[in-house]
């Protein structure tokens, strides 16, 4: 990196620390600290809800995982529209009316305190969880980047996002996610310009089109009805509904994001417009990384885009294996040019060549991972031989002119700080509404403010240990999405439960919810399905449990 990229990186995130610190400070009630004085626009909360589920991950992974797989991970978003409409119509109304300030306040008004606690303690667990990944992904970045202890990174960045949301609550996490927000867009289509100009001269955009075709990379729709599929339209459709529906209407990192609106109309108008724009966000986002793959395919690139791996191998009883392997993977990019160039001259028969030489490479790829694990093996230390999350990474860094690699940075770890200080403004909220001021009684509202400013502080360290802690799955925003839905679909359960089962009552709910979390985390940990069917699972079996304990009881 140039000194000009670390005076955009510094000086983008030091902006957004001082202007939301400075905008927002001096909030004296827990209506100003905890909703936003109730005074957000529509187009205030749709950019926060965006910017609250697009995290770091989003751009540090997605890429990777569409330069692996293609454009079918988009099929995971599918649900959100039909998601949005229910919230739009159930869930918001009913939170306005009681004029809550968390999601949970409802259940006991529904049910009884031992239901809204164990929901409230649900939420609290996965969403710090969460919290911790969304601090993790970034620093390793900059830990590729810089060389710096990953430790002494996590700590930076939380501590960061701490002081602007711990000094303005609520309002603090909207004003700066509106600006984080639009250095996200702005750097996104630049690097997609950045990327198509620095195609080979005769390679123009419909060509790259072609290419990725010809890869299968723009494969969106998959109707298979094999579990086996993580992604499919009817996993998307059915389970991301699910997921979405219980993400967007009972998940307190979302639900206060639109509850600081102005008015019903705000609210709804507000998850509306997040709704449009949510699906071609992602399909952008995998578009660059379709564009970055092109790219590779007149560039060579390692066999393995994880910087920890080549020197893990180095000086091991594999190393030699795996320069083979990169060396065949050399050969496979000669041969890719010549069946690149038959393919753009007319010679459509030349696809099947590049889909043939693209399954070879899979192949290389898979046993070079699989050479890494036992390298790592041998020299007693931990690597993640998963590279997807170093795809774009590398991209940007070996690629992209002085200048703009600080701002691409600056993008990823705006979006890291602005999810992350929803999910510990949330985890506060929670923590202080429907914990501390539930169980304490005669709490002031001076005392409410001071203890959810404390519980913000408390959450944002945890979230720092947890990330210190983090490992890497498949790949980061899967492991979000993972922990999200061994959570998700029980919680939702418990809602719709709440808005439409009436003669269900708090008992027969508390231990059904209960019953369900074990069965789920059993389930999860023993593979059973694929984790957006666990979304769906979790909502049937405990309105199912609990509807059998309820009649139970009757009897």
């Amino acid at each position: 990196m140039q000194l000009i990229d670390w005076i955009i990186l510094v000086s983008t995130l030091l902006l957004i620390v001082v202007y939301g610190t400075i905008k927002t400070r001096g909030a004296k009630s827990s209506l100003d600290y905890i909703k936003a004085g109730n005074q957000a626009k529509w187009w205030t909360i749709g950019l926060s809800v965006m910017a609250t589920q697009a995290s770091a991950i989003t751009f540090l992974s997605t890429p990777g995982q569409a330069f692996h797989d293609g454009m079918g991970f988009i099929q995971f978003y599918f649900g959100i529209p039909l998601a949005i409409i229910i919230v739009c119509m159930v869930f918001i109304p009913i939170y306005h009316k009681l004029k809550v300030y968390t999601a949970y306040e409802y259940l006991e008004s529904r049910f009884d305190l031992k239901t809204r606690t164990l929901t409230a303690l649900l939420f609290l667990i996965q969403r710090s969880l969460s919290a911790g990944i969304t601090i993790f992904a970034p620093a390793i970045i900059l830990s590729s980047v810089l060389g710096w202890d990953l430790t002494t990174l996590n700590i930076i960045l939380g501590l960061l996002v701490i002081i602007y949301t711990v000094s303005g609550g609520t309002k603090a996490v909207n004003y700066t996610q509106k600006y984080q927000m639009g250095i996200i867009f702005i750097g996104l289509l630049i690097c997609l310009a950045v990327i198509i100009n620095l195609l080979p001269e005769n390679i123009n955009f419909r060509n790259a089109i072609d290419i990725a075709g010809a890869n299968s990379k723009l494969e969106v729709l998959n109707f298979s009805f094999d579990l086996e599929n993580r992604y499919t339209i009817w996993s998307g459709l059915i389970g991301g509904t699910f997921l979405m529906m219980s993400y967007f209407g009972t998940d307190q990192s979302q639900v206060q994001r639109y509850l600081s609106g102005k008015s019903l109309k705000e609210m709804q108008l507000g998850m509306i417009f997040n709704g449009i724009l949510k699906i071609p966000m992602q399909f952008f986002i995998l578009f660059i990384g379709v564009m970055v793959f092109v790219f590779y395919q007149f560039n060579s690139s390692p066999i393995n885009f994880n910087p920890q791996s080549i020197s893990t191998v180095n000086n091991s009883t594999y190393e030699k294996d795996y320069n083979n392997l990169q060396n065949e993977l050399n050969n496979i990019f000669n041969e890719k040019q010549h069946q690149i160039n038959n393919y753009l001259s007319g010679n459509y028969d030349a696809k099947y060549g590049l889909s043939e030489l693209e399954l070879k490479e899979k192949k290389l790829r898979l046993e070079a991972k699989n050479l890494i694990a036992l390298a790592s093996q041998e020299k007693n230390i931990k690597v993640e031989t998963n590279d997807k999350d170093y795809v774009f990474i590398t991209f940007i860094l070996e690629n992209l002119p002085k200048g703009l690699i600080g701002l691409l940075l600056a993008v990823i770890l705006s979006a890291a700080m602005s999810s992350t200080s929803s999910e510990i403004n949330a985890l506060a909220t929670t923590t202080a509404i429907d914990i501390y001021k539930r169980n304490k009684k005669n709490v002031t509202d001076d005392q409410l403010v001071k203890s959810t400013k404390f519980f913000t502080f408390l959450w944002g360290m945890i979230a720092i240990g947890i990330a210190c802690v983090a490992y890497l799955a498949d790949n980061l925003i899967q492991l979000v999405n993972i922990i999200g839905s061994i959570f998700y679909g029980n919680v939702l359960g418990i809602f719709l439960i709440a808005f439409f089962f009436k003669f269900i009552k708090s008992n027969a709910i508390f231990y059904a919810a209960i019953i369900t979390q074990i069965i789920i985390i059993y389930g999860w940990y023993n593979d059973w399905m694929p984790f957006l069917w666990l979304n769906v699972f979790g909502c049937i079996v405990v309105i199912t449990i609990s509807s059998l304990l309820q009649l139970a009881q009757k009897n």
